[in-house]
């Protein structure tokens, strides 16, 4: 394998897709932080119950949805706005309704207006979600695979700062302008969110200025073959199928079925009576119209981008989404648990909050640039390795730390160390999956494929606290580095395979420059 020079690497950062990332990964940290962590501060302060906090923070699950709805991105051209080219269109609508929606909040009072600040809240979430499956298509499209890392280390930046800036910020801003913990002031936290209204601005601006990725003809003919009426049927079938199946087993285990199989109640009876059976019966009759002929049909849009992914791979397919699976696996599972770990080994919040703020964003930065030079120097898949084998290692780290105490200086080694792992992973993992995204369905498959990025870490995570009860904090952390291990298998297998074939087109030429 060849490779490029130092010289080669260091002008990845040097191109103008640099700092369009850099602004559009700003943009993109602003209202993530704003509709989550900060807004439940101004909930609380505001005196809004415990609970219904809780239930705002529901808004997130516009993220973790955000595929369903990726295929418009990838297969329609929005009127209008569309003259500015595919990527750029969707980028201007979502950071303008991003913009709108935190002016609207500013003038909503969660004492008096609270339903109105909850759906402006949604409506920035959805936006912002929508932005995110911009940014990362345009992304894909506007370098080549070895560049990506590069990309996706100063679209960190950029986000990375402006997530401090709306969590740390924010709360000095709407100190600064009267509202403090003794004395609430909707005005002042209106004052905040105008101001992080304007500062999607420079996204603005650089959306309008930069140009638009070059994409291949025929892919942008394969891309625009779904007229928006079937896209939209898609995305209303697939949201019906997602909550009928679940719902299906849900209600069949509420029922009384059990009783009519062991001969205590009647079928009418179980008909007439049994709400729970009624309701399986309406889920499955919703389930069976789903994946009918009529209902695959009209799940093309999405399914197209799934099945396109299994046709390029084949066989693969199945071992790359393992890799993906359980790349993050390691850091994410023990992340859940990493500030309760501080507290109970004595460190106080300002020491915490210090270390990971300071030393915790230096690292992750300086992870991720790094990371870039590396895989523009030497590839991905090395690097890839590389990160992967650090980020499980770091987890030792906590390991010794749990007989050391409170050691301020291990907590600054071991922050640093296991940030600087992460940032470095983090970019050479977007990177991999850019490279085994189509042109034709990036917007779709990156967006999928980062979903299932975070599916199993999540579910693990979830139990992360009951092994901490059960074995103690040692074992877990052992746990959790030796949960790096199948994706290092994972990586070399695939490094012993053949390159990953390029796009084919119908003329027999491929595609793999992304220009």
């Amino acid at each position: 394998m060849s490779h490029k020079s130092w010289r080669d690497a260091l002008a990845a950062y040097a191109s103008p897709a640099t700092l369009a990332l850099l602004m559009l990964g700003f943009v993109a940290g602003l209202p993530y932080m704003l509709v989550f962590s900060t807004l439940s501060v101004w909930l609380r302060e505001a005196g809004i119950a415990r609970e219904t906090i809780g239930y705002a923070s529901l808004i997130g699950l516009a993220y973790a949805f955000k595929w369903i709805w990726a295929p418009l991105l990838d297969q329609w051209r929005l009127p209008l706005l569309g003259r500015l080219g595919r990527r750029r269109s969707w980028l201007l609508l979502s950071q303008t309704a991003v913009a709108l929606g935190l002016a609207g909040m500013a003038l909503c009072d969660p004492q008096r207006a609270l339903p109105w600040l909850i759906a402006l809240a949604v409506l920035v979430a959805f936006a912002s979600a929508t932005q995110d499956i911009a940014v990362d298509a345009y992304r894909l499209e506007i370098a080549e695979g070895s560049r990506q890392a590069a990309l996706a280390a100063s679209y960190m930046a950029g986000y990375r700062v402006s997530a401090l800036l709306a969590t740390a910020g924010a709360l000095y801003f709407a100190d600064w302008f009267g509202s403090t913990k003794g004395l609430y002031n909707a005005s002042a936290w209106g004052s905040t969110y105008l101001v992080f209204s304007l500062l999607m601005l420079p996204g603005l601006i650089t959306t309008l200025l930069m140009r638009e990725p070059t994409v291949p003809l025929q892919t942008q003919q394969e891309a625009a073959r779904f007229s928006f009426n079937h896209q939209m049927l898609s995305i209303l079938v697939l949201i019906v199928l997602m909550v009928s199946v679940p719902a299906t087993f849900t209600q069949l285990y509420s029922s009384d079925i059990l009783l009519v199989l062991q001969g205590r109640m009647g079928v009418v009876e179980l008909i007439g009576e049994d709400r729970a059976f009624l309701r399986f019966l309406l889920y499955l009759i919703l389930s069976t119209l789903c994946l009918s002929a009529m209902g695959r049909r009209s799940l093309a849009p999405v399914l197209t981008p799934i099945s396109d992914f299994i046709q390029r791979y084949r066989w693969q397919a199945l071992l790359l989404l393992g890799l993906i699976a359980t790349y993050r696996l390691s850091d994410t599972v023990l992340g859940v648990m990493a500030n309760v770990f501080y507290i109970d080994q004595g460190f106080s919040k300002e020491q915490i909050a210090g270390v990971s703020k300071l030393f915790g964003l230096i690292m992750t930065l300086l992870g991720a640039g790094f990371g870039g030079l590396l895989i523009v120097r030497f590839g991905i898949l090395p690097i890839l390795f590389i990160g992967g084998a650090a980020s499980a290692a770091t987890n030792l780290l906590f390991l010794m730390l749990t007989s050391m105490g409170a050691n301020l200086e291990m907590l600054v080694l071991t922050i640093s160390c296991d940030n600087f792992s992460s940032g470095l992973a983090t970019s050479a993992f977007v990177a991999y999956l850019s490279s085994l995204t189509s042109l034709k369905f990036s917007a779709t498959q990156y967006a999928l494929l980062s979903s299932i990025m975070l599916l199993l870490p999540r579910l693990i995570g979830g139990y992360s606290g009951v092994l901490v009860e059960k074995h103690g904090y040692a074992q877990f952390f052992l746990f959790t580095a030796l949960l790096g291990v199948p994706t290092l298998l994972l990586i070399l297998w695939q490094s012993r395979q053949q390159p990953l074939s390029p796009e084919p087109t119908e003329d027999g030429d491929t595609v793999t420059e992304r220009s």
